[in-house]
């Protein structure tokens, strides 16, 4: 039985969130693309959006890309909400107004809206439908001035792309959940193209698109905007400018806070976002300043305070991993780097460890106990192929993974905490609890 509104905010949150994951077989991991019953339910509750939107896809990036965005225009004043996933901790960090989760009574409200208008149209919402309709509900009933969506999985049959968007923005493009989207570069950049929308703002932040993004730009008339071509960065090591069209520049710029090889290409789509719809949202560089530098964003190169030095990043495929590595070799010497990793067995596993042949001392390897997590003993088989001799121990949990890992660390040595969402909110659950 869900519990209502009213009963205990607590209660009524995970009672809800329970029926969320019964709605389908696999629960959050149910994946079942596609725009027809999300738009039933939408058009059931007779949602419109009324202020600026913006919808952001992309393999890696997509999250940063959002925050930069979320804490640029927050302080430039306006009233944002911002709908991402997954969450690390609490699912309230999916849905956020002024850059602030929402309370469980807010969202307890908005589910039994949704529910409401589910059992009228009959519609089998998946977990990320259900929960995407109801993060809209939570922003109009708030009246917000704009809304930032992020793309859960492609773009062309993402649930969020069941509203359209004011511009629309690609990040990284790389082979990733290749079940779904396809087996090459470009049947995944066709894919996360869908979100372009004739006659507005399409932007691009990958170096490199494929031509299958360009000709679906074109094709439905989208106003393309390409890094290198139409905007991008340059800079020394102090500071960096974004340049756009019309000779358009923006200089003085600290580096983000958010560290990575693809930052500023992230950065700079945000920037271009913030270009483009400058006339129905002016924005100031002093709020650009400030949105770029004072940016924190949890489990994206995380480091915690304190020895051993303790890194946590949500890295999950080849591209992320590889960013990874250069942030690690970029922060000087340790005596030892351990590796705590749990990984879900629908990525590709061995060219995302594969960068990390020769940089770690020991292997810390853990099954996950979600639907889709690959085994401590499927990761071994990857790791043993070039991993020093006796370095390798497998366990049941990250969390005595890395109780293994603090048990074995010196002061000088770094323990990294990488692989998934799920791997990296245990162990900050771990470390909430004082373990």
């Amino acid at each position: 039985m869900i519990a209502a509104p009213g009963a205990s905010a607590d209660c009524a949150l995970a009672g809800w969130l329970e029926h969320l994951e019964k709605l389908h077989p696999r629960g959050q991991a149910g994946i079942q693309l596609g725009l027809e019953r999300i738009q039933l339910v939408s058009r059931a509750l007779a949602q419109r959006i009324g202020c600026p939107l913006i919808i952001v896809g992309g393999t890696n990036g997509k999250g940063s890309t959002c925050a930069y965005l979320e804490a640029i225009y927050s302080l430039a004043g306006y009233r944002v909400a911002c709908y991402t996933s997954p969450h690390l901790l609490e699912y309230n960090e999916r849905v956020r107004i002024d850059r602030q989760p929402v309370d469980d009574a807010t969202l307890c409200d908005a589910f039994a809206r949704v529910e409401a208008a589910r059992l009228v149209t009959g519609a089998p919402l998946t977990y990320f439908e259900f929960g995407t309709l109801a993060a809209i509900e939570v922003f109009l009933a708030r009246e917000v001035e704009l809304i930032i969506l992020e793309v859960g999985l492609g773009g062309r049959l993402d649930a969020v792309n069941a509203y359209d968007p004011d511009c629309a923005v690609i990040t990284g493009i790389a082979l990733d959940h290749t079940d779904w989207l396809g087996p090459t570069r470009a049947a995944i950049a066709f894919e996360k193209a869908g979100i372009y929308r004739a006659g507005k703002p399409a932007i691009c932040a990958d170096p490199d698109p494929p031509p299958a993004l360009i000709e679906r730009a074109l094709a439905v008339g989208a106003d393309l905007r390409l890094l290198g071509r139409d905007f991008g960065f340059f800079g020394d090591e102090r500071q960096w400018t974004f340049w756009g069209r019309g000779g358009l520049r923006r200089g003085g710029l600290a580096y983000p806070a958010l560290r990575g090889r693809g930052q500023l290409h992230n950065a700079s789509a945000a920037l271009a976002t913030v270009e483009v719809l400058r006339t129905l949202l002016p924005v100031s560089m002093q709020a650009v300043r400030r949105g770029l530098i004072e940016l924190q964003l949890a489990g994206r190169f995380q480091v915690l305070p304190g020895r051993p030095t303790v890194v946590l990043d949500v890295a999950h495929n080849p591209q992320a991993v590889a960013s990874l590595v250069d942030n690690l070799d970029a922060m000087g010497f340790f005596s030892r780097t351990m590796a705590v990793v749990g990984m879900l067995a629908d990525k590709d596993i061995a060219a995302s460890l594969a960068p990390l042949a020769g940089k770690i001392d020991r292997w810390l390897l853990t099954d996950l106990e979600v639907v889709r997590g690959a085994s401590a003993d499927l990761l071994a088989t990857f790791v043993t192929a070039f991993a020093p001799a006796g370095s390798v121990e497998c366990f049941a949990s990250p969390t005595l993974a890395f109780e293994r890992s603090a048990k074995l660390a010196g002061e000088n040595d770094r323990i990294v905490v990488f692989g998934s969402f799920y791997t990296v909110a245990a162990i900050m659950r771990n470390l909430q609890r004082g373990r």
